[in-house]
């Protein structure tokens, strides 16, 4: 067993959006590592696949997938009561779920803002504080997942931008109010990783691979990053790797948040 998999032993994870890309990937990582997850998405064909595969990477894997939508309150409280009913705990919250809209100051509708703040702020907000006094009770850890687009500014995605900025203020704040509990919380702030949040946020398949082209010159590394490589970071920052660590939001980007252009 590594050192990471006894991190991970006897610990239960709550995972949202965990259908599909990055949330799909840290279920599929830390259920290898022994961990037992609870996970939600909107799609439940798709959360039955990542079970499946879940149990075909580890036969032995405990997870639990909930169907639901975080633009509602009572779903959001309905997934951790799941987690806790199931599994009597809750070690690591991973605040995955968001979407991306495309829209300016002057092209982004209020219900396009009201949208995406709902799911990418809000829904982190409400859940983490639900989730207080479990983590309370096991010392726990939050890692949120933000972006490089809460550390630099880009146009044409305004309220997703300003909806990331967010979470990295709550990660630090919260981080600040719940050390006194032992409680750590962090954020993992990708680059563009190439998952399907993007063409779900308006471009089509033409406009993604011009996209995903452009990442040779926008990214220092020279290409977009992979599912994998944030999950690995998820799972360092829930582990007990990080034990010394919060507050903190860890680029995961080939080097963009560092880039100026000249």
């Amino acid at each position: 067993m590594s050192d990471q998999e006894r991190s991970f032993s006897g610990k239960v994870a709550l995972i949202t959006g965990g259908s599909s890309g990055i949330g799909r990937g840290a279920v599929l990582l830390l259920s290898k590592l022994g961990c037992s997850v609870a996970f939600g998405g909107r799609n439940k064909t798709e959360l039955d696949n990542v079970a499946a595969k879940c149990k075909e990477a580890r036969s032995d894997a405990q997870v639990l997938p909930v169907q639901g939508d975080l633009e509602k309150d009572e779903d959001i409280k309905a997934l951790l009561e799941a987690t806790i009913k199931h599994f009597g705990k809750l070690d690591v919250l991973v605040n995955n779920a968001g979407i991306v809209a495309k829209g300016t100051i002057e092209t982004t509708s209020l219900e396009s803002f009201d949208k995406v703040m709902r799911i990418n702020t809000r829904a982190v907000f409400y859940l983490t504080s639900l989730a207080v006094p479990y983590l309370t009770e096991t010392k726990g850890c939050v890692v949120n997942v933000s972006s490089v687009n809460g550390m630099r500014s880009f146009p044409g995605v305004l309220a997703y931008c300003m909806s990331k900025s967010a979470v990295d203020q709550l990660t630090r704040c919260a981080a600040l109010e719940l050390a006194s509990k032992q409680i750590r919380v962090n954020s993992v702030n990708p680059g563009v990783i190439t998952t399907e949040i993007h063409k779900r946020g308006g471009m089509n398949e033409e406009e993604y691979q011009k996209f995903l082209e452009r990442c040779k010159e926008t990214h220092a590394l020279g290409r977009p990053g992979n599912v994998e490589e944030v999950a690995s970071v998820i799972a360092f920052l829930a582990s007990s790797d990080a034990s010394y660590m919060t507050g903190a939001s860890l680029p995961v980007d080939g080097g963009r948040h560092a880039m100026c252009p000249r």
